[in-house]
């Protein structure tokens, strides 16, 4: 992950990208138990431009430097990177609001928890319910937090169903 994380950072530094957060499973485990991932998914906040291909000039980037595309993601040493341009306000917040943790002396931008929890919420998948689950269970988003953040972002409702739906407490 410290390759991820290098090259990441090197992205921000030449402007390709504004700025990011690793999320989904990667980010999960800085917050509770191990859980199984196939690849890394980063958020990536990118300068404005009128380009169809949000994703082109991170690819290009890439490619200069060897890394070369392998389905939907970049293969960047052992990991699959999947960069996901910020596609709403909640993500862009979960970017500016990222931690910043270390891999190997290298900077790595993580989303906070709170923001997996409720970004979780607003996709809605099985896995993403289990994320909110794991979240909650290990203590690193509490509810009170996460129907704080639901509700500033237009899913309060979406975050009772959800209670409603899974709470055995």
């Amino acid at each position: 992950m410290d390759e991820v994380a290098r090259l990441l950072n090197e992205m921000t530094k030449a402007g390709v990208i504004t700025d990011y957060a690793v999320f989904g499973a990667v980010a999960q485990m800085r917050y509770t138990e191990a859980v199984v991932t196939l690849d890394a998914d980063v958020l990536v906040a990118i300068p404005e431009t009128d380009a169809l291909d949000v994703l082109g000039s991170i690819y290009g980037f890439c490619r200069e430097r060897g890394f070369e595309p392998e389905g939907e993601a970049i293969r960047v040493g052992e990991w699959p990177v999947q960069f996901i341009p910020a596609f709403s306000p909640l993500t862009q917040a979960a970017i500016r609001k990222a931690e910043t943790g270390d891999i190997e002396g290298e900077p790595l931008r993580v989303v906070r928890a709170v923001y997996l929890a409720v970004i979780a919420l607003s996709v809605g998948r099985a896995k993403d319910y289990a994320r909110i689950l794991a979240l909650r269970e290990s203590g690193a988003a509490t509810d009170a937090q996460i129907f704080e953040l639901a509700a500033q972002h237009d899913l309060a409702t979406s975050w009772k169903t959800f209670v409603e739906r899974f709470d055995a407490r």
